[in-house]
């Protein structure tokens, strides 16, 4: 019995170590790879401040600054996400979403050249805030930084309601203390837009009661 298992066991570990011992080393030809440009291996890799120099935040609204620039720019954000071309199911145009009859009222005529023209929509933009300005120049100078119907009152949530609604919507959400309310075929109210878009200096639209186009040129 001990000897079989010697015979099972024992020999082909033998035969093992003697086949690694004399088994030879399989030799490699290099003669084909070149050695000789060194230019093969020059290459770089860009440091950690070049990768690194403009790091990505993500925002939503693409301006931030609580200044005309940052105001417009989050109303537009809000309006068409910011698209010049776009109009909604109910007509309304471009990066603001004007109706026909408030371009009127600043000389601005025609649908398509409208939507075909960043400068004009961007144009069209101040003079309404300057229109709506001087219609609501009293309540901005009455109720700026008052509390109405639950929401801190500020010029810039003041055009930009007036912008949604009109300046005659606005007037009788402030003089009736909120409770005289509006809201878009969307469902936006004047109360929502008081509050989102409070607090930017707007400063520099200056009240116009009847601005017109050719003003600006």
């Amino acid at each position: 019995m001990v000897r079989n298992l010697i015979k099972v066991t024992v020999f082909p570990c033998m035969l093992g170590i003697f086949f690694f011992a004399t088994k030879k080393e399989k030799a490699y030809d290099f003669s084909h790879y070149a050695t000789t440009q060194s230019s093969l291996f020059d290459y770089t890799v860009p440091f950690e401040e070049d990768v690194l120099e403009i790091p990505f935040h993500f925002n939503p609204i693409p301006f931030v600054l609580n200044d005309y620039i940052g105001f417009k720019e989050a109303i537009a954000f809000k309006e068409s996400q910011g698209d010049y071309f776009t109009v909604n199911r109910f007509g309304y145009m471009g990066k603001y979403q004007f109706g026909q009859s408030t371009l009127d009222l600043l000389g601005i005529d025609g649908s398509y050249n409208f939507l075909k023209n960043p400068l004009l929509q961007e144009q069209a933009f101040f003079l309404n805030a300057s229109r709506n300005k001087w219609v609501l120049r009293r309540d901005i100078a009455r109720y700026n930084n008052r509390w109405i119907g639950g929401v801190k009152v500020t010029e810039s949530g003041i055009l930009a309601a007036a912008h949604l609604a009109g300046p005659g919507s606005v007037k009788k959400f402030l003089r009736s203390g909120g409770t005289i309310g509006f809201n878009d075929a969307f469902g936006t109210s004047v109360r929502s837009y008081l509050k989102r878009f409070s607090g930017y200096d707007v400063s520099n639209v200056a009240p116009i009661k009847r601005p017109h186009l050719n003003e600006l040129k």
